[in-house]
């Protein structure tokens, strides 16, 4: 019996080996870009539109920005002083960052950010500006950049 017990441990131990170790969490992962200095090395690889939903004017711009120091993607908005919204980003490898930002900051928002080196991400935001039955929202978003 005992035997039997070493038996299946040891396989079930061969089987982890095998498999490999899971996806470890990438150190930058939902950290601010600009707390973390990666901003610092980064530039701006796509840009989108963020159109009002009622009405065809822009209500700002979006920027899927990319550290090549730190391998990390993060989106930005430029906005309206007084709008509130999310942040959406996002990975081929299916992961994801959301970031709720406040009026303020003279509209510039941005969120967390995501490893992504040779991983495609792409961002998208929605936005909300205004009280009761003026409540006005815009949405856009970025192409996939891909590295």
């Amino acid at each position: 019996m005992q035997l039997r017990v070493v038996a299946i441990a040891v396989a079930a131990m061969t089987a982890v080996l095998l498999t490999g170790s899971p996806a470890r969490a990438d150190a930058y992962d939902h950290r601010d870009p600009a707390e973390s200095g990666c901003w610092n090395s980064a530039q701006v690889v796509r840009t989108g539109t963020l159109a009002r939903h009622q009405g065809h004017s822009a209500a700002g711009r979006i920027h899927l920005w990319w550290s090549p120091r730190c391998k990390t993607n993060w989106v930005e908005i430029r906005t309206d002083s007084k709008a509130s919204g999310t942040i959406y980003l996002y990975t081929a490898d299916r992961r994801r960052d959301v970031y709720d930002y406040k009026p303020g900051n003279n509209g510039r928002h941005w969120g967390n950010m995501l490893r992504a080196d040779r991983v495609c991400a792409w961002g998208r935001v929605e936005v909300h500006w205004g009280f009761g039955r003026n409540i006005r929202t815009g949405s856009g978003g970025t192409a996939k950049a891909c590295g």
